[in-house]
């Protein structure tokens, strides 16, 4: 905004509207105190969120405690609904009124020439796509190509393999004389592809000790390839969802006379984004070498959080998270975050779930509940944009 500026003596017909907009726009630090009650939301935080997310965790690696199948579905796809309203209410929108058009910084300098923040959420879906396509081509390469789709159903309500994997074979029966079966179907609206198959005559050879020693070497090869496959993309959707916890963590230490506001709402939402979190989670078959790794990324988004608000805190008197640099860094890490989580909302919660996963259950009744809890989950996280 420039110095020569005077709200109190403004011309309309000559005053610069940049100037006019950056002044309305212009926030200043509003703490008001209640250091207490703002220390507690640290801790509440920290608990609900790392609950929700470690949920849907439990019910699938714990079998002892006999998850009824409807809460866990429940919880996945709420889940799911909520990861995709975030991006559009919480992400995508507040993007638009940090950096977008009629905003101090989208009519300043090179910011006035585009509109960025949909070129920015676009720019990060395809960088998101190629990363995605790039790790399921190298799953390819490395390991051949077999769906696996983690019956995480059948692991919280029946025992059975660990990871729960129900893989198209990668190879015929081992009894089977048919060459057809060398044939094995690849990704929906794809051909299907031509793969080797075993040495039938040399594993009639070998004795039962090396034939059992062989299936399970594919059982952890299998879970290897549906891991490598998962993991990436789970990986980006975590990375996106932790920018926007950090913004979150960072208003709440420093807001004003609205905190009363956003801290019940705001804890809602971290628990919200936790169970989607969670839940995406739960349906990977993590290998018992990497099993840290769930519980690390379970504490990972537990705690981003609590830390932003802890800096918050620190910063409580002289952060302004109205000034331009922190509009137009909220702004980018808002419409950055809204990609990663367009895509991973639509393409690896709603498309790989539901549309292409040849082995998702054909109960209309299951399916409906699926559904519903998808719907529910998307307008409650629509709803609490309202306050936050």
């Amino acid at each position: 905004m420039s110095s020569s500026f005077d709200p109190n003596t403004v011309d309309l017909d000559t005053a610069d509207p940049a100037a006019i907009i950056c002044y309305l726009n212009a926030g200043k630090n509003e703490y008001d105190g209640h250091l207490g009650t703002r220390i507690s939301a640290l801790f509440v935080i920290l608990i609900l969120s790392s609950a929700a997310t470690l949920f849907p965790v439990l019910a699938v690696r714990m079998r002892w405690m006999k998850i009824p199948i409807y809460v866990y579905l429940f919880a996945r796809y709420f889940g799911a609904g909520v990861i995709i309203a975030t991006a559009f209410i919480h992400l995508l929108d507040p993007a638009y009124s940090e950096i977008g058009p009629l905003t101090c910084v989208g009519m300043t300098g090179g910011w006035a020439s585009y509109s960025w923040p949909p070129a920015i959420v676009l720019i990060t879906t395809m960088l998101i796509f190629l990363l995605d396509f790039a790790a399921e081509r190298y799953v390819e390469i490395k390991y051949g190509y077999a769906d696996a789709y983690p019956d995480v159903e059948g692991i919280v309500t029946e025992p059975g393999d660990k990871s729960g994997a129900k893989q198209r074979p990668s190879h015929p029966p081992l009894d089977s004389g048919n060459p057809d079966d060398q044939i094995v179907h690849g990704r929906p609206g794809s051909p299907a592809l031509q793969v080797q198959t075993l040495d039938k005559a040399g594993l009639d050879r070998g004795s039962n000790r090396e034939h059992g020693v062989g299936l399970a070497q594919l059982s952890v090869e299998a879970e290897e390839r549906s891991f490598r496959t998962q993991i990436a993309a789970f990986l980006i959707l975590e990375f996106g969802v932790i920018f926007h916890s950090v913004i979150i963590g960072l208003k709440l230490g420093t807001a004003g006379s609205e905190f009363s506001t956003l801290y019940p709402v705001i804890v809602f939402h971290q628990a919200f984004e936790g169970l989607g979190i969670g839940a995406r989670m739960s349906a990977i078959p993590f290998p018992k070498r990497l099993s840290w790794l769930c519980w690390s990324l379970c504490a990972g988004y537990g705690l981003t959080t609590p830390i932003a608000i802890a800096i918050g805190l620190g910063l409580r008197t002289t952060y302004n998270s109205g000034s331009f640099t922190a509009s137009v860094v909220s702004g980018v890490l808002d419409s950055i975050s809204a990609g990663i989580l367009i895509y991973t909302g639509l393409v690896e919660l709603l498309a790989r779930d539901f549309l292409f996963n040849q082995e998702r259950t054909r109960d209309g009744r299951q399916l409906a509940f699926m559904v519903t809890s998808l719907f529910i989950g998307a307008a409650l996280m629509a709803l609490l944009g309202k306050w936050a």
